[in-house]
């Protein structure tokens, strides 16, 4: 049974990661250092990353993408190039949840503890890789810690590969390509004052 074509997209953290499961199992990636300019460079990533494996957009039979938490702008980006792709080529997209994949590296059960900045972390438990104990939510970083002991949070960056490789396995409908905000938003509507009605 051949395994479907999947594209993985992550565009989460300063990096944008790309990884293609082929039909027959094996798997390539893309991976470039940049802190901002995803959206300018993704599409030729993609086409870079098609190209080596001797493919098309058409070849795809699903794609993935980390669906955060992380940077509000490249999580966008990462979203709409999926949901976009998805839409234009009639294939599922599956949504991964950032902490979801990085326990896929782990072995066994694990406590995620990843900075969220401003003296803050997201944190979720896994009973085994890829299958959550919990909710992820945002705790106190340093009190986190020292709950579990450590003096530093786990590294954020995904492994592209691991997390294209649960994709091509995964059932679409577990996964929407929905963003995973646990922060609430920096911007706050204005109040006070409204536009006049006739």
């Amino acid at each position: 049974m051949s395994t479907p074509v999947t594209l993985a997209i992550d565009t989460a953290r300063d990096r944008l990661q790309l990884a293609l499961v082929l039909s027959n199992g094996t798997l390539e990636t893309e991976i470039r250092d940049i802190a901002k300019g995803h959206a300018e460079i993704i599409f030729g990533a993609i086409g870079t990353l098609l190209d080596r494996c001797g493919l098309t957009y058409n070849a795809l039979s699903r794609i993935a993408v980390s669906t955060g938490p992380g940077s509000f702008t490249g999580l966008r980006i990462g979203l709409s190039t999926a949901r976009g792709l998805g839409l234009a080529l009639d294939i599922p997209v599956i949504g991964i949840p950032s902490l979801l994949a990085l326990s896929l590296s782990r072995q066994g059960p694990c406590e995620l503890i990843v900075d969220a900045k401003r003296g803050e972390a997201y944190r979720q438990s896994f009973s085994a890789p890829g299958k959550p104990r919990d909710k992820a939510d945002l705790v106190d970083l340093k009190q986190i810690l020292q709950v579990a002991a450590r003096t530093t949070p786990d590294d954020p960056m995904i492994d592209i590969a691991r997390m294209a490789a649960f994709a091509s396995r995964a059932r679409a409908i577990d996964f929407p390509p929905d963003p995973t905000y646990i922060r609430a938003a920096d911007a706050k509507p204005q109040l006070g004052f409204g536009v006049a009605r006739k």
